[in-house]
């Protein structure tokens, strides 16, 4: 049994749906406050899902000493490196599905297990993403549909619904476009005798 740092639907199923026992519960992090501080320091985008995903895992592993406690975390960055946050609005999420259109973005997807407040095992992988030229009734639509759903990603989209349609090109697996480098993870929970090997 693991325990999820994270009420994540998405991760959540993820893990069922590979047959992982686990238990989610939210992991007591300012995470607005912990990215603008961690923004002061210069950390970059890569750096930044890493530290926030160690920071969610080691907080809630300190509660619960005996559990291996799974932490994630997802970052997005232009080619450029400019950073892009979550939407606050849909209005928001127009003007950043726009800064999308027609290029190239990367999603970083990190993921630190921890053990009595100490991270034992980490992965972070990097997506490379194309996104199509949206035209403004796509993204009118889009978001008529999809914002409900959406409001809480980065980038604004789900690639396991109509989110697909935005892409040209995805090079890199999609659990971590989904929340979580998924089969490093079930490697390492192998070594660790919590599956089968």
């Amino acid at each position: 049994m693991i325990v999820l740092a994270s009420e994540s639907s998405s991760r959540r199923a993820m893990l069922a749906a590979a047959g992982v026992p686990h238990e989610a519960m939210a992991p007591g992090v300012d995470e607005d406050a912990a990215k603008a501080a961690l923004r002061a320091e210069g950390i970059d985008t890569r750096g930044l899902a890493d530290a926030l995903a160690e920071l969610k895992s080691m907080r809630l592993s300190r509660r619960i000493p005996g559990a291996l406690v799974l932490g994630c975390d997802q970052t997005l960055s232009l080619e450029s490196g400019e950073m892009i946050d979550k939407a606050q609005s849909r209005e928001e999420a127009a003007v950043i599905l726009r800064q999308l259109s027609g290029k190239v973005h990367y999603l970083h997807s990190a993921a630190v297990v921890s053990l009595g407040g100490e991270p034992v095992w980490r992965h972070l992988e990097r997506v490379r993403m194309t996104v199509r030229p949206l035209s403004e009734r796509f993204i009118e639509q889009y978001l008529e549909a999809e914002w409900e759903h959406v409001c809480w990603c980065v980038g604004c989209y789900r690639i396991e619904g109509p989110g697909v349609q935005l892409f040209s090109r995805v090079e890199g697996s999609q659990f971590a476009i989904q929340g979580l480098p998924l089969l490093p993870l079930l490697d390492y929970l192998r070594t660790r005798g919590v599956l089968a090997s």
